[in-house]
């Protein structure tokens, strides 16, 4: 199978390079104290230049009406904005029935092959992400070189609805929380390290590094999953 000029392999090979992956996460030691794992279950608040508390986090989630959007795969075509409509619209309709959006709570998990959302364009051009997560830039239908949902161009337009705010900034700005999964940077990270034969805290770190501001940092997202319904969010999968 051959490569792109980077290394990395095209995403259909994912499957079968994930116990590669998780080999390098060392997963036998995944039942030792969650101090051995601390770096990894934080999250880097950009604003303190601190670990953040991913239960902490969570305890921002309150109001009458609570949602979480569970984003496992990027979407294709005209559902590519799903995952970034579906919260505003919740918020929208919910404001039309009385109940304004400071009132209500959304929480977006970006999870699995969805976690390239919650990072910075250079990476995206830096790693192929475009390419390895099989995702296209709309205007061009190449793979992606950027993050089109991080402070996008105005023009996203719901048909019979008009422009719709739903960039990852303008969605935090209406107070819809993000977060990443943490096990999916760690063994996807690896997988990458490998086929760029790279080091794989260098690889991590440098994903860490380029999460974007105001996204949190989770264990899993299946724990975040968890969490949010411990915080009596609807659940939606997107």
């Amino acid at each position: 199978m051959n490569k792109n000029e980077t290394g990395i392999s095209p995403r259909r090979k994912f499957l079968g390079t994930i116990a590669t992956g998780a080999a390098a996460l060392g997963l036998s030691t995944l039942g030792a104290p969650s101090t051995a794992h601390a770096g990894m279950l934080s999250s880097f608040d950009h604003e303190t230049g601190k670990p953040g508390d991913p239960d902490e986090w969570f305890n921002q989630v309150k109001g009458k009406h609570r949602m979480v959007f569970d984003v496992v795969e990027p979407k294709q075509g005209h559902e590519s904005i799903l995952p970034f409509a579906w919260p505003k619209v919740f918020l929208l309709t919910n404001a039309a029935t009385g109940t304004p959006e400071k009132d209500n709570s959304a929480v977006v998990i970006l999870r699995h092959n969805a976690i390239p959302y919650a990072m910075e364009d250079r990476l995206w051009a830096k790693y192929k992400f475009g390419e390895f997560f099989n995702i296209k830039d709309d205007t061009t239908d190449a793979p992606s070189v950027r993050n089109r949902f991080w402070k996008p161009n105005p023009g996203y337009s719901v048909p019979g609805v008009g422009p719709v705010p739903i960039g990852i900034n303008e969605l935090q700005e209406s107070g819809v929380m993000f977060c990443v999964c943490s096990m999916a940077i760690n063994v996807i990270s690896a997988v990458v390290a490998g086929s760029m034969k790279m080091k794989h805290e260098d690889v991590k770190n440098d994903w860490i590094s380029g999460i974007l501001p105001g996204i949190q940092q989770v264990p899993s997202g299946l724990w975040a999953v968890g969490r949010a319904q411990e915080h009596m969010c609807a659940y939606v999968h997107v």
